[in-house]
């Protein structure tokens, strides 16, 4: 049996430079290795990747695509102020709000974000779902 683990996180691209901006300057990351194809960033514990369309249908041996996908990343933040922060640098980046902050039924504050790419992002603040020291979730704690 798989251990229960998330190492690696890649989404397509179809512009790496509009990407690249989206989380360096709206989320503040720091890409770890970037080439013309790829963009690494290292998170706590998972590696988030950017890769050129193209590449990436490659590195698949795909030739397509479904898009917009039926997911959503998320993104938690430490305090409730952090949450509309957070999407407004996204926005200013490059991104496009897909539903305003608001309080979800089970508490807290919430709103999602697209990158350039229309990938999904929940801006979260979650008081059931603390953050530890080093940045980790926890599930209900």
């Amino acid at each position: 049996m798989a251990e229960q683990r998330i190492s690696l996180i890649t989404l397509g691209s179809r512009d790496l430079v509009k990407s690249r901006r989206f989380y360096v300057d709206g989320f503040g990351w720091k890409p770890v290795f970037e080439n013309d194809e790829i963009i690494f960033y290292q998170l706590n514990g998972v590696i988030l990747s950017t890769f050129a369309d193209a590449a990436l249908q490659d590195d698949m041996a795909s030739g397509e695509f479904c898009r917009p996908g039926a997911f959503a990343l998320a993104h938690n933040v430490r305090a409730e102020k952090e949450v509309e922060a957070l999407m407004s640098d996204l926005v200013s980046a490059g991104g496009r709000v897909l539903r305003p902050a608001d309080a979800p039924p089970i508490g807290g504050l919430r709103g999602y974000v697209t990158d350039p790419d229309d990938h999904a992002w929940e801006i979260a603040y979650n008081p059931a779902f603390p953050i530890d020291d080093d940045g980790n979730i926890v599930f209900g704690t």
